[in-house]
């Protein structure tokens, strides 16, 4: 079996954003990682309105800080996006079971972090010079799905829904 992706949202601050990811993951069979300081209660009624009634789908897993998962996953694979990268999302080897991570909505994630992983930081280009950044849960999609492709896993027809 291949082995899934996992999305990965360091403090992540706004309920609907982490909502409309979980309900990604659940339909792609992602698992998702928050970690550390979260901007809401996991029990946020946004949170659980913007995931549906899709959260029994979604394998949720809840790390204090990113150390505490990469020490989990000392094998894993994990891609850090950025605006400030050199590397776009379609430039990068994807494979399955990769670490997609994404950082907070205002702040994204720490520059000594991306600095000491360049070679693994992506960005989605941005063409408008007026636009500083996508919405999170719509990267997260851009780049799971660019993922998948990489990987083989849009090649399969899923089984449609009823």
């Amino acid at each position: 079996m291949t082995p899934p992706f996992h999305i990965v949202l360091v403090e992540p601050e706004i309920p609907p954003n982490t909502g409309n990811i979980a309900r990604l993951c659940g339909a792609t069979g992602t698992i998702l990682h928050l970690v550390g300081k979260l901007g809401f209660s996991i029990d946020d009624r946004q949170l659980k309105r913007a995931g549906l009634d899709y959260w029994d789908a979604v394998d949720v897993r809840v790390w204090p800080h990113l150390d505490a998962l990469g020490s989990a996953f000392p094998d894993g694979r994990f891609w850090y996006t950025s605006k400030k990268a050199l590397k776009t999302h379609v430039e990068a080897d994807f494979h399955a079971g990769d670490f997609l991570v994404f950082g907070k909505e205002t702040l994204g994630l720490p520059e000594e972090l991306l600095a000491a992983n360049s070679e693994h930081t992506i960005r989605i280009p941005i063409f408008s010079p007026i636009v500083r950044s996508l919405n999170l849960s719509t990267a997260a999609g851009i780049v799971l799905y660019e993922a998948l492709r990489q990987s083989g896993r849009l090649e399969r027809q899923p089984t449609p829904s009823p």
